[in-house]
């Protein structure tokens, strides 16, 4: 049918895709190690923050441009959807614009929206459990780690992998269930503990690019009447800057939505997205940048995100009648 979903079975074909791969670069080379958590410029057509701004926040995956497109810098650092310490930036990074309100779920409504080029396919992948286990990950061990991956601890990719470490094991918000997957299994365990007997078994949701096309930001129309997908609960995974892969999946006790919504971009792109809508924000911090995208106070609106194509949202799978 062409649409942007994965079905299980898809998923399944995928997750043996990544095994293969992970499973044939177990071996972590020092330039693989610095293209997951390159500091560096992005592509040209990525746009990076404001130099100027000496202020950041801890981040959320969601918000990173990608594994090997994003800047984590003394000056600039892009913020966590979730943030538990965020602090105020004077300029608004484009890569911001992927915030809406559930009022915005209208057949024509049209949107400026960033959606980072990511090819899950191409990306790197997680590794197998027998690899993942044995490496410490812990702040304790960073000296330990930085060594083993062969990183000065004064590098960019030493503050990243600091402060990816940091945000792991930050205290979750109040309602809030998080965890850092290491490997697939651990992903695996992580939404099998949240979804529980009563809502599996469950499959994965992902938003899909139909076209291709090197454009990062434009505007964007709601083609048809957004599709909600029954989530009683849901586990939302989202890549991390790190020498290996690692996804920062978590899960919220209050009342969340997830929609399909397909998307028209305004050069011709086709977008089938997943977008999560938190109905409760009076948890979060004053400072979160969806406050200021949207103009509004903790509590008072809707947040709802769309995900990049290698983020994806776990949910209870439908049953058949």
């Amino acid at each position: 049918m062409g649409i942007g979903f994965a079905s299980w079975s898809l998923f399944l074909h995928l997750l043996i895709v990544l095994f293969v791969h992970g499973i044939g670069a177990r071996e972590l080379t020092k330039t693989h190690q610095e293209e997951l958590i390159d500091h560096n410029h992005m592509n040209g057509d990525v746009p990076s923050m404001d130099s100027d701004s000496k202020e950041h926040d801890d981040v959320h995956i969601i918000l990173y441009d990608s594994q090997k497109q994003h800047v984590m810098n003394d000056q600039s650092k892009q913020e966590h959807v979730h943030a538990h310490h965020s602090s105020h930036m004077d300029h608004l990074d484009t890569s911001s614009m992927i915030f809406f309100t559930v009022k915005d779920l209208k057949v024509g409504k049209k949107l400026p929206i960033y959606f980072p080029k990511r090819d899950p396919s191409t990306s790197p992948h997680l590794l197998p459990r027998e690899d993942a286990d044995p490496i410490p990950f812990s702040s304790k061990q960073l000296p330990y780690l930085l060594e083993f991956f062969s990183f000065s601890s004064d590098s960019p990719q030493a503050k990243a992998m600091k402060d990816t470490l940091k945000e792991c094991e930050t205290k979750p918000l109040k309602g809030e269930t998080k965890f850092c997957a290491t490997s697939l299994e651990s992903m695996l365990d992580f939404t099998r503990g949240i979804m529980g007997l009563e809502y599996s078994p469950f499959q994965v949701l992902s938003t899909s690019h139909l076209t291709k096309s090197t454009t990062l930001y434009q505007n964007y129309t709601f083609l048809k009447m957004p599709e909600e997908i029954p989530a009683p609960k849901m586990v939302a995974c989202h890549t991390m800057p790190y020498p290996y892969t690692i996804f920062y999946c978590h899960s919220q006790h209050s009342e969340n939505k997830v929609f399909k919504v397909t998307l028209g971009g305004e050069n011709s792109d086709l977008v089938e997205a997943i977008a999560v809508c938190h109905m409760d924000t009076s948890q979060w911090s004053p400072d979160h940048v969806s406050f200021r995208v949207l103009g509004v106070q903790p509590g008072t609106s809707s947040v709802c995100h769309f995900f990049p194509a290698d983020n994806f949202v776990w949910v209870p799978k439908p049953v058949s009648n």
